[in-house]
C-alpha cells in the first residue's frame, strides 16, 4: 500500500510530490517518459520561462474565468516562493522584460535538475516508463492499474497529467480520461498558445519573416482584442509568434461562434496616420525620381513591399512622384491595419497549451482535492483555465501541485 501516489512528473507532479514527502508519507512518483520535466525542457524555446515577477492578482487577472478558483493557490504559493524555492538550493534566477523569471544560466534544464534534487532529497520514489491505464476506488482505497507492471494500491492520488497538447511530451489526454471514469466532467478541450490558420495567399508567402515592434488587433463584428506591441512571425500555414501565441485563446474561443475573424496589423504603432503621411510626403519630395517599392524599403521589410503594393494595387515600378493622394492615403491605411483572415487554428496537439479540463466547480479551491472523490486531488493543467505566455501557466502548475501535496500530506 502507498501512502500518496502521483501520476505526472512534470511540474505540478513533481511539487506536488516533493510537498507531500515532507509529511513523512511514503510517496511514489510515475512518469510515463523515460526522464522527467519533458516539457519543462522545450518551454521558453529551452530556456524555460519559470513564472512571472508580478503579484498574485496578475495571475488572477490572467487566467479569467478560472482566476476565481485559482486565487487561493497562487496567494499561497506566489512567484515570489517559487523563487526562494528554486535560490535555496543554489540556482540564481533574473528578470527579463515584462516581467518574465528566467534560470540566470538561460538552461532549462538547471529547472529540472533542481527538482529532481529535491526529490531525491524528500525521499520520493520514481518510477518511470510507468503509465497509468485506469483507477478506481474500492473501499477507500485506489486500485492503480498501469500498461506495464502491477496492480498498485494507493491511499491518496494526485493526478498531474497535464493536458492534451504537446503530446511529443507525453500529454495525451489520460488524465482527463482517468477524471471523467471517476466521476468528473471535463469542459471541452481547446488548444491556447497555438498558431493561426489565414486564408490569404500572400500571409503564407511571407513563411519566414518575423515582425517587430508591430501591434495586432481582432475583430469580429463588435468584438475586439488588441495586443501590446511585440513580435509576430508568418508561417507556411499563416501566422505564429508571441502576439499571436497570447492571443490565440480567445480567438478559438471566437472561432467557434463564427467562421472566421479579420486580423488587422499595425506595423508601425508608434506613429500616426498623419505622421506616416508627413513622412511619405517628405520621401516622395526628395526621392520622387525612385520607384514606389524602393522608397518604402525603409518603412517596410523587402520581402514583404511586393505583397504589400498588391494589396494596395500599386504598381511597384511607378515613380514615386506620381503617386496620387488617394493611394498615399491607401498605403497610411494599411500601414496602420493590414488586413488578413484567420480561418482555424492548428490542432490542440500542436498547441503549447491545453484550454478546458476538469471542471473546477469539482475541486476544492483550498486542497485541489476533489469535491466528488475523498483522497484524489488534481494539480496543473489538467485543471480546466489557461492563460497568456509570460510565466503564468508554469506558476499554476508550480501552485496548484503545492497546495495538492500540502494537502494530500496531512
Amino acid at each position: 500500500m502507498i501512502d500518496i501516489a502521483v501520476i505526472g512528473a512534470g511540474p505540478a507532479g513533481m511539487m506536488a510530490a516533493i510537498q507531500a514527502a515532507s509529511s513523512k508519507k511514503e510517496v511514489l512518483l510515475f512518469e510515463r517518459n523515460a526522464a522527467l520535466g519533458r516539457k519543462i525542457l522545450l518551454t521558453g524555446k529551452g530556456r524555460c520561462n519559470v513564472t512571472n515577477a508580478g503579484a498574485p492578482g496578475a495571475f488572477v487577472e490572467k487566467f479569467s474565468s478560472s482566476g476565481r478558483f485559482l486565487k487561493h493557490a497562487f496567494y499561497s504559493f506566489t512567484s515570489n516562493d517559487l523563487t526562494e524555492f528554486f535560490e535555496s538550493k543554489g540556482l540564481a534566477l533574473k528578470i527579463e522584460r515584462q516581467s518574465r523569471v528566467f534560470p540566470a544560466d538561460d538552461h532549462a534544464g538547471s529547472i529540472v535538475k533542481a527538482l529532481q534534487s529535491r526529490l531525491k532529497s524528500s525521499g520520493v520514489q520514481i518510477k518511470i516508463h510507468s503509465r497509468l491505464k485506469k483507477t478506481d476506488r474500492r473501499r477507500g482505497v485506489f486500485q492503480l492499474s498501469f500498461h506495464k507492471g502491477p496492480l498498485l494500491s494507493a491511499d491518496k492520488i494526485i493526478l498531474c497529467c497535464g493536458g492534451d497538447s504537446y503530446r511529443a511530451t507525453g500529454s495525451s489526454g489520460d488524465g482527463f480520461r482517468i477524471a471523467k471514469t471517476l466521476g468528473h466532467t471535463i469542459q471541452p478541450l481547446t488548444p491556447a498558445l497555438v498558431p493561426l490558420k489565414t486564408q490569404e495567399k500572400w500571409v503564407k508567402d511571407l513563411q519566414g519573416l518575423t515582425l517587430k515592434n508591430c501591434r495586432i488587433t481582432f475583430t469580429h463584428q463588435k468584438k475586439r482584442l488588441v495586443s501590446p506591441v511585440g513580435d509576430m512571425m508568418f508561417t507556411h500555414f499563416g501566422v505564429s509568434g508571441p502576439l499571436i501565441l497570447d492571443l490565440s485563446g480567445n480567438i478559438v474561443s471566437l472561432l467557434r461562434e463564427t467562421k472566421q475573424v479579420t486580423m488587422l496589423i499595425d506595423l508601425k504603432p508608434g506613429l500616426s496616420p498623419e505622421q506616416i503621411d508627413r513622412r511619405l510626403l517628405r520621401d516622395i519630395k526628395e526621392h520622387g525620381q525612385k520607384t514606389f517599392k524602393n522608397l518604402l524599403q525603409d518603412m517596410l521589410p523587402k520581402k514583404m513591399i511586393q505583397p504589400f503594393l498588391n494589396i494596395a494595387r500599386i504598381d511597384p515600378d511607378k515613380k514615386s512622384c506620381q503617386i496620387t493622394s488617394s493611394q498615399r492615403h491607401q498605403i497610411t491605411t494599411l500601414l496602420k491595419a493590414l488586413p488578413a483572415t484567420i480561418k482555424g487554428a492548428l490542432a490542440l496537439e500542436h498547441a503549447m497549451v491545453t484550454n478546458g479540463g476538469v471542471s473546477t466547480k469539482e475541486i476544492n479551491p483550498k486542497t485541489m482535492e476533489s469535491r466528488l472523490v475523498t483522497g484524489l486531488y488534481f494539480a496543473g493543467e489538467i485543471i480546466d483555465g489557461a492563460a497568456p505566455s509570460g510565466g503564468y501557466n508554469l506558476q499554476q502548475a508550480f501552485a496548484t501541485g503545492y497546495l495538492a501535496g500540502k494537502a494530500a500530506g496531512i
